[in-house]
């Protein structure tokens, strides 16, 4: 049963085939005056006589990228516990073409008057922005597999290389996402906050508390974030943190797991991931995506936004094979995938905000 999905894949393939070959040899001989049925065995004994000619497995080489490319495409639908802050942001999906996505920057808020007696009223123009954006390209490196790997169990071992690649992908999307949302530095509008506890035992940095959360909570309500949908993700560091000083989040901990939920506190859906971005302590800006920290000046951090204003999307999937048969001195095939993608705040102004590691000088 472990692969019945990929063989019903294939055998509905393959009656496809079928269908479309008897459809065309039937179509064919009855042009010509023939008989429909025998037109049908025909264009099925045309098809399956060519394929012998072919070299073995090239029929099924174009379905099993397609089921490898769909159990891909798969992946990206499917809510993990651990990226439960992710799978809430809405998807935008349905408006990607070629790859690009065309999504309005929002300019602002109309102004609410109050007992206003003066007239005509001011028109107040709210400047959203059309912004084309590229998504992000991600390739896997290429894995190789081996005839010799393939002669005794080829769809576990392609069942288990296509399970990795899915799984760094995934988890390459997220690191991305995270980094996007968190803001670029600290401003009046995108709030970057620094931890107040007691330093930690290595002496690098100070812990998270309480008071910190109830800083971040702050932040919001100056901001005049919708208090609905307000997302905090924690940074295992500040996890620990909170489960080393505060018996309140230990009790929470662990007994609402709900898509990867730790618990709701100070207005904030929290949720804990390994993966948020470093910022300069000194500059309070945000490293560049890919960019090594360095210990004497950059911390992590941990990542608060309003959900309403994320948006994600995914773009297209594609598989990609070179075949053992053309390969004459090691007799591999090598497999990747590229994957299209991209998540972003719609504005970072009164948006997102971030708490960072306060860092600890030697000395």
């Amino acid at each position: 049963m472990k692969h019945f999905k990929i063989y019903l894949m294939a055998f509905v393939a393959l009656l496809s085939a079928v269908a479309f070959n008897s459809v065309a040899g039937a179509t064919i001989f009855t042009v010509l005056g023939g008989n429909a049925l025998t037109g049908a065995i025909t264009g099925n004994a045309v098809s399956l006589l060519a394929g012998s000619f072919m070299p073995k497995g090239a029929m099924l080489d174009g379905v099993f990228a397609e089921i490898w490319t769909g159990q891909m495409i798969k992946a990206f639908r499917t809510a993990a516990e651990s990226l439960g802050w992710y799978d809430r942001i809405k998807s935008y999906d349905q408006y990607v073409d070629a790859d690009v996505i065309h999504f309005t920057e929002i300019g602002g808020d109309p102004t609410v008057l109050v007992n206003n007696t003066t007239y005509p009223l001011e028109i107040e123009t709210l400047e959203d922005a059309d912004k084309p954006i590229s998504l992000d390209k991600f390739d896997t490196t290429a894995t190789p597999v081996t005839d010799d790997e393939l002669h005794a169990c080829s769809y576990d071992k392609m069942a288990s290389v296509l399970e990795r690649h899915r799984a760094v992908l995934r988890e390459k999307v997220c690191e991305k996402a995270i980094h996007a949302i968190a803001p670029t530095k600290k401003t009046d509008n995108t709030p970057v906050l620094y931890t107040t506890g007691e330093t930690t035992a290595d002496g690098t940095r100070k812990k998270l508390t309480f008071a910190d959360l109830l800083e971040a909570k702050k932040a919001c309500d100056k901001l005049k974030m919708p208090k609905a949908d307000r997302i905090l993700v924690l940074c295992s560091d500040h996890v620990n943190d909170l489960l080393e000083t505060e018996q309140k989040f230990k009790e929470h901990y662990n007994i609402n797991q709900t898509e990867g939920k730790i618990a709701r506190l100070y207005g904030f859906d929290i949720y804990e991931y390994d993966g948020t971005p470093y910022y300069n302590t000194s500059t309070n800006a945000k490293l560049a995506w890919g960019a090594t920290p360095a210990s004497a000046t950059d911390r992590q951090c941990s990542v608060f936004y309003y959900n309403g204003r994320m948006m994600k999307a995914n773009g297209s999937v594609q598989f990609y094979h070179s075949e053992a048969r053309q390969d004459p001195l090691y007799h591999r095939n090598l497999v990747n995938f590229r994957k299209w993608g991209i998540c972003m705040p719609l504005t970072e102004n009164n948006s997102v905000g971030a708490i960072v590691s306060a860092a600890v000088k030697a000395g």
